[in-house]
């Protein structure tokens, strides 16, 4: 974000995006300060192997990942069980990619991520099981112990006990 210099620190300690006014509009997003700022997602969209036990659950139970992630995502004002149960009813209608793909939105806005592949509601429309895996990785990448809810994370988290965030993987 921006410095106390531009006068928006502030809005940007308090999660709001902020840009610098002589920014192009294509460059502003709601999301994010510019679209040049933006980082890559920790795994790819279709690397749902490397967390095999959370793409199971996912594939015959997206609800619970689908959870998962609202309750972090949410900071904890909205649980884990309450957020499953609103998406396991929109499924029934067909309705769960959208409901899902505004949380993608939200988290690409906390941690500024690209919008990567494609426009969130595309890649849950299309790719729902996949995209739910990899939020959920990103998440678990960023230190949070998915498990366990926000509240406890936070405990975890200030009792100085926290789980380092895996940068990538090493390849050959």
């Amino acid at each position: 974000m921006y410095s106390s210099t531009h006068g928006n620190a502030k809005y940007a300690a308090a999660g709001f995006p902020t840009a610098p006014i002589n920014m192009p509009p294509s460059q502003v997003s709601p999301f994010r300060g510019s679209a040049a700022s933006a980082t890559t997602w920790s795994t790819g969209l279709c690397h749902c192997c490397d967390d095999p036990a959370n793409c199971l659950i996912t594939c015959f139970c997206p609800c619970v990942t689908f959870g998962q992630i609202a309750e972090i995502v949410n900071k904890g004002s909205i649980s884990c069980a309450a957020s499953g149960a609103v998406y396991g009813l929109l499924a029934l209608t067909g309705l769960s990619c959208l409901y899902s793909c505004v949380y993608r939105s939200r988290l690409r806005g906390q941690y500024d991520l690209e919008e990567a592949p494609c426009a969130d509601c595309l890649v849950h429309f299309c790719c729902e099981t996949c995209s739910l895996c990899q939020e959920y990785r990103e998440l678990k990448n960023r230190g949070f112990d998915m498990g366990i809810g926000w509240q406890a994370n936070m405990d975890r988290q200030g009792r100085g006990i926290t789980v380092a965030p895996v940068v990538g993987r090493m390849a050959r």
